[in-house]
């Protein structure tokens, strides 16, 4: 085990075994025997329980998370109110099947996200569908922008997570351990270049920029591979996330949202990652004053039980009855949850605290940026934090690091770290977070 720091050892951090310790390492073993080793674990940890920001392991370690379960716990661990509503429920209604039935629960959870749609020139209304997972949410919206064009062909970009059932694999491109041997995958779909706003040339608008690198892309393969016509539908994360925190230029989706406009295609928002007050937005799509057609959602929805959705302009969900289904999609239970997510997020200024936590750690790790050439670039919005090393080996050997120090991040992309925490991420807790991380960094010089 790395030693401990004594910043470490006067908070709550709290790191009393080998890493590892005896009882994770029981655990393991015994997991190792029996499940799949496509989950491909990434560290030795057990966790036993979780509150606000802090997770403990089954060895009484105690570990500051900044990644949330990818994203998912935008409240925190076990926040209080999420608890209680999964209790009461529980203790009145486990299970109806939602294509069957009228649920209350269902019906509320899809107002709350109605009345969260971004605002554009489209006033018509929505509807929503609730499933189980992000990967579910965009089958489901791949199937209805399908089924309302008439159209086969579906754009992604390259860097682009989706999902890894068999429709949404054939959108994600971001590895490609996610995607060999699984071929072949849906015929059609085309991976553009996502622009990275780092790369905008200096001295440039970038808005004018950004602007050129969806026209020039989308105009070319229009005239030589891929006809618009026969285009359903433009899918996109707003700021892509396993490939690396990647924040487009502005421009390049309103420049999408014109071009899919002029052609009759369906731009759809992959929002799984960056919903739900992460960015300092309910959606992150709001940034760039883009309305789209369809909106895919799960993870920070309800912080930690399985709940997903996608939301349809009424105009699209032209789909007639008994088109798509799911069992489990819109369990009373998850339905409980995401609604009180989603008023502890509002009601608890979670996405103002995104924005005031996101902007102070960026400022820091500019600052450290400046100290050691290991630290490339830092990019992000809210608490959607992307920090690019000067390559693969660093970002991995940071991340242990930190982890043998008691602090839980994650790699994305080629060779970044990145920081998407709860969103009740305190100033202590992330300067706590700022100063193991910094410690970790400069001690690999």
């Amino acid at each position: 085990m790395t030693t401990q720091s004594a910043l470490s050892q006067a908070n709550r951090i709290h790191i009393a075994t080998p890493l590892p310790g005896p009882k994770a390492a029981a655990y393991i073993a015994r997991d190792e025997a029996v499940t799949s080793k496509a989950l491909g674990r990434v560290y030795p940890l057990v966790p036993h329980s979780g509150q606000g920001c802090w997770v403990t392991d089954v060895d009484g370690n105690t570990f500051l998370d900044l990644f949330a379960g990818i994203a998912v716990c935008a409240t925190g661990h076990c926040h209080p109110a999420v608890v209680e509503a999964v209790e009461q429920q529980a203790r009145r209604l486990i299970h109806v099947g939602g294509p069957d039935v009228y649920s209350p629960g269902y019906m509320e959870l899809c107002e709350q996200l109605v009345g969260m749609a971004p605002t554009g020139t489209y006033t018509g209304g929505w509807e929503v569908f609730l499933t189980n997972s992000g990967t579910e949410s965009v089958e489901g919206a791949l199937k209805l922008a399908r089924y309302f064009t008439g159209r086969q062909r579906v754009i992604a970009f390259r860097g682009g997570f989706h999902g890894r059932t068999a429709g949404s694999l054939s959108l994600t491109a971001s590895k490609a351990v996610q995607r060999r041997g699984f071929g072949p995958l849906l015929a059609g779909v085309e991976h553009l270049t996502f622009p990275n706003r780092d790369d905008c040339p200096a001295g440039m608008d970038e808005t004018i920029w950004g602007r050129q690198q969806a026209e020039r892309q989308f105009h070319t393969i229009f005239e030589t591979t891929t006809p618009p016509e026969e285009v359903a539908a433009v899918i996109a994360e707003p700021i892509q996330g396993e490939g690396g925190y990647i924040v487009p230029p502005d421009g390049f989706f309103q420049a999408i949202r014109d071009l899919c406009d002029q052609h009759g295609i369906l731009f759809v928002a992959d929002e799984v990652q960056t919903g739900f007050g992460r960015t300092g937005k309910w959606f992150a799509m709001e940034h760039w004053g883009v309305q789209p057609d369809i909106i895919c959602m799960a993870k920070g929805i309800s912080s930690g039980v399985p709940v997903g959705g996608f939301m349809a302009r009424k105009s699209v969900a032209t789909w007639p009855e008994s088109a798509h289904g799911t069992t489990w999609g819109g369990t009373p239970i998850g339905c409980a949850a995401a609604r009180a997510n989603i008023r502890v997020i509002e009601e608890e200024g979670l996405m103002e605290n995104a924005m005031e936590q996101g902007d102070w750690l960026m400022a820091r790790f500019r600052e450290l940026a400046q100290e050691t050439p290991r630290l490339v670039s830092v990019r992000g919005m809210g608490l959607m934090i992307g920090l690019e090393t000067a390559d693969k080996a660093t970002a991995k050997a940071w991340m242990q690091g930190c982890f043998e120090q008691g602090v839980l991040t994650l790699t994305a992309g080629a060779k970044s770290m990145r920081l998407a925490p709860p969103l009740i991420l305190n100033r202590a807790e992330a300067g706590i977070a700022y100063q193991v991380m910094r410690e970790v960094l400069l001690g690999m010089e």
